[in-house]
């Protein structure tokens, strides 16, 4: 099946759910996430998910910035969680943000983790933990344990989006990436009954691809990736399904990205600078 190509038009005949009128109605989002070191890149996410209007945010990070980080993004609820003393997210921390995480419309675990044996925790308890409708999206270190716990994620089959770089598909995969990313994201979608966004490409479960073609490397940066997974569970978080949060999200994102490479340059523009473009993106798309 060659990849169905996302254009402004196919996103246009694919319209994103009406947003509700208030911000429950827009959908409530969870962002966890946020080691002592790296709080910034689950803001990031954060941002996003508002940027593309969902309503309520709460994040999830490290006991010790968590003060830090409620002054940094006023709009969003803060959750501190257990760490350990080097200031990673420590194991059974997600314990503290189990009613979020059982209230929450979408979830995001991943940006701004950084060691593995708390991660896996996270990871692997989180399909215990969130509603029967809620869904979830593992980006950045969760996705490099995700193979591990890869039975404790079988609930989600359905509900899941991963968005990998190609070090994470490996992972996912248990063999080095070929040739053909859809191939790769299609062997990831099937694995895990999960939506894959995978460099160009996002997979579906049931073999459906589509493909983007904007963007430029000025994304590959420190950052754009936090800032992707964000859109996406922005998205969900306003009633979009997986592979239609994903191909939105790829897009809004890659154009951003090309909105800046006019105004900046090609390269040098800041995965922050992101969160501005995104809302004009979706206006011209009529999302």
């Amino acid at each position: 099946m060659s990849p169905e190509p996302i254009t402004p038009n196919a996103l246009r005949d694919w319209p994103l759910p009406e947003p509700g009128a208030g911000k429950y109605g827009r959908g409530q989002v969870l962002v966890i996430g946020g080691a002592a070191r790296t709080p910034g890149a689950a803001m990031l996410s954060a941002l996003a998910a508002l940027r593309v209007g969902a309503g309520r945010l709460t994040l999830a990070v490290a006991a010790s910035v968590a003060a830090e980080v409620s002054v940094a993004v006023p709009e969003s609820g803060v959750q501190p969680l257990d760490e350990d003393d080097a200031g990673h997210i420590a194991v059974g921390a997600l314990t503290a943000a189990e009613d979020d995480a059982g209230s929450a419309d979408a979830v995001l675990v991943g940006p701004g983790l950084d060691e593995p044996d708390g991660a896996r925790d996270l990871v692997g308890r989180i399909a215990a933990t969130v509603g029967p409708e809620t869904k979830v999206v593992l980006d950045a270190f969760a996705l490099g344990v995700a193979a591990d716990v890869a039975d404790q994620l079988e609930p989600l089959r359905g509900r899941l989006v991963m968005t990998p770089n190609s070090g994470e598909a490996e992972r996912l995969l248990g063999r080095a990436c070929g040739d053909d990313d859809a191939a790769d994201a299609r062997a990831i979608a099937e694995r895990f009954g999960a939506v894959v966004a995978l460099s160009d490409v996002i997979a579906a479960p049931d073999g459906r691809v589509w493909a983007k073609g904007t963007g430029a490397g000025g994304l590959g940066t420190s950052g754009s990736g936090d800032v992707l997974s964000g859109v996406v569970v922005g998205l969900l978080a306003r009633g979009a399904e997986p592979e239609q949060a994903a191909a939105w999200a790829s897009y809004v994102h890659a154009a951003a990205g090309d909105r800046l490479a006019v105004q900046v340059g090609p390269l040098g523009y800041l995965a922050s600078e992101l969160l501005t473009e995104i809302p004009r993106v979706l206006v011209e798309l009529g999302g």
